[in-house]
């Protein structure tokens, strides 16, 4: 008999033209001290599917969104998406090269993903909600023509 975990279908992500770049940027240079972390990234940037910035929805985990999700192991948890650089699990600030932070990246409410922790364990997350970028925000409404 299959091991359902390990059958199942990754969902289908997107991701937006500026985030697909940043992140293969970030998982090439931290390709030399980090492969695991890198090779991971980068195999979730290349099954999304690229969209323009424009047109990622709101709903989409991008980097800078804060993410309700309930993981299989307890409670729902909170967090924002961020680079390395910024991370501070104290405040809820997951960085992108963490499993469960590769594994947000492009999800959308109501999704669900399996994923392996560093321990090797694998376990599955579905999102609850997404709050988009207040960077993102801002820039859509500066774009729009004035009434």
């Amino acid at each position: 008999m299959q091991d359902n975990m390990k059958t199942r279908r990754k969902p289908t992500i997107r991701i937006s033209h500026s985030d697909h770049a940043r992140l293969s940027a970030l998982a090439s240079a931290v390709a030399a001290r980090n492969p695991q972390a890198s090779d991971e990234l980068l195999a979730e940037l290349e099954r999304a599917r690229i969209v323009s910035d424009r047109s990622i929805s709101a709903g989409a985990v991008q980097m800078g969104s804060t993410v309700m999700f309930k993981p299989d192991t307890g409670d729902a948890k909170t967090v924002t998406l961020v680079f390395p650089g910024d991370a501070d699990i104290s405040e809820g600030k997951v960085s992108i090269l963490t499993p469960i932070g590769t594994a947000l990246i492009g999800l959308s409410a109501g999704q669900s993903i399996m994923w392996t922790a560093r321990d090797g364990r694998r376990h599955e997350l579905s999102v609850l909600a997404v709050n988009r970028p207040a960077r993102e925000v801002d820039a859509a409404d500066q774009s729009a023509p004035a009434p």
